[in-house]
């Protein structure tokens, strides 16, 4: 395994009482694979310098989502779980209520399931969809068992924020509707995804809906002022991504209103509420900071926060989960989270433990 830094989920029953769940992070160290060096060189030169150059208008980002898209025609997912298309129009489900899209991995084996991932994916708020995801959301169904929603938000720049948190909302209500109970939903997402998904757990919280059992992040984007990844830039070895590009991609996100919602900005939310957290980052990665920074707002908030940091891996590392065994093994930390926090949620003692 990787570099990693580890704050554990907080104990259950009577141990509780000793511990806030603000532990100091365990450190393992191991150099990244050959396999993992050989893929980042890779991408640093032939990847990164289309990426960095990335036009920040709408024409561009169009054209670049239907490459990205085409090349996603090419991605096979495993024949171990089911892709099933989803459009649920809510006809009568009210005027608040969106119409839903998007698709259910579900795995092939296995019994039904009283619990679900909820993935958000990642792409700047600009590209990408459910399909380009597949491996991180086939690999997720498998290694849980539970099948994974992954909806079809609307994106930037034609859909600024706030319509893709509107969307988020939406599905979360949706599967609550369709009976899975919040205690069995584990919010997920990468990049612009993991931005998205915990702005989901905020706003639910604001607006009193119950609460999922956890929240996985992937390279989270988490501050779209990109003021801390900016300043990190000099210093990170990140072989995908740059601060720059990402500056360009978030002025496209919020559109005219700017930066001045307050749901967008995750490092000042109360997150009095939130409830466990698994947050995985490249340690090359430029958004690193942005990561711990989040770790320690959750924190200095009392919350439970595990915060892997993966030594020399790049930006969501964990889509190469078939190639790559840091991938492979970042998969499956996430699935121990999702068991733990979806077995203590239903669990007797659940309330003390939340």
């Amino acid at each position: 395994m990787d570099s990693v830094e580890v704050t554990p989920l907080p104990p259950t029953g009577a141990e509780r009482e000793a511990d806030t769940g603000c532990r100091e992070p365990a450190v393992h160290t191991r150099e990244p694979s050959v396999r993992s060096r050989a893929i980042s060189g890779v991408i640093r030169f032939g990847v990164r310098p289309f990426v960095h150059r990335l036009p920040g208008h709408a024409g561009g980002i169009r054209t670049a989502r239907s490459t990205v898209d085409a090349a996603s025609l090419l991605m096979r997912h495993t024949s171990r779980v089911r892709v099933l298309p989803l459009h649920d129009p809510q006809v009568g489900a009210g005027p608040a209520m969106r119409p839903i899209s998007g698709e259910w991995v579900v795995p092939c084996a296995g019994d039904a399931a009283d619990a679900a991932v909820l993935y958000l994916h990642g792409g700047g708020y600009v590209v990408c969809s459910p399909r380009t995801h597949r491996p991180i959301t086939s690999r997720l169904a498998l290694d849980t068992g539970l099948p994974v929603l992954v909806p079809r938000y609307r994106l930037a720049p034609e859909h600024p924020f706030p319509a893709p948190l509107e969307d988020a909302v939406a599905a979360y209500r949706w599967l609550l509707a369709s009976g899975v109970p919040a205690s069995g939903v584990v919010l997920a997402g990468d990049s612009a995804g993991g931005h998205l998904a915990a702005a989901l757990s905020a706003e639910i919280c604001r607006t009193g809906l119950p609460a999922p059992a956890g929240i996985v992040l992937f390279s989270p984007w988490v501050d779209l002022t990109c003021e801390l990844s900016t300043r990190a830039q000099r210093g990170a070895r990140d072989p995908y991504i740059s601060a720059r590009m990402a500056q360009r991609i978030a002025r496209l996100v919020v559109g005219p209103a700017g930066f001045d919602d307050p749901r967008l900005a995750l490092l000042t939310c109360a997150w009095s509420d939130a409830p466990p957290v698994l947050i995985q980052v490249g340690g090359a990665e430029v958004l690193r900071p942005e990561a711990e920074a989040l770790a320690d707002a959750l924190h200095r908030a009392g919350r439970a926060c595990e915060l892997q940091v993966w030594k020399g891996q790049m930006h969501v590392f964990q889509l190469l989960n078939r190639v790559l065994p840091e991938a492979s093994a970042a998969m499956q930390e996430t699935a121990r989270f999702v068991r733990a926090v979806t077995t203590r949620a239903n669990a007797p003692d659940a309330e003390a433990v939340a």
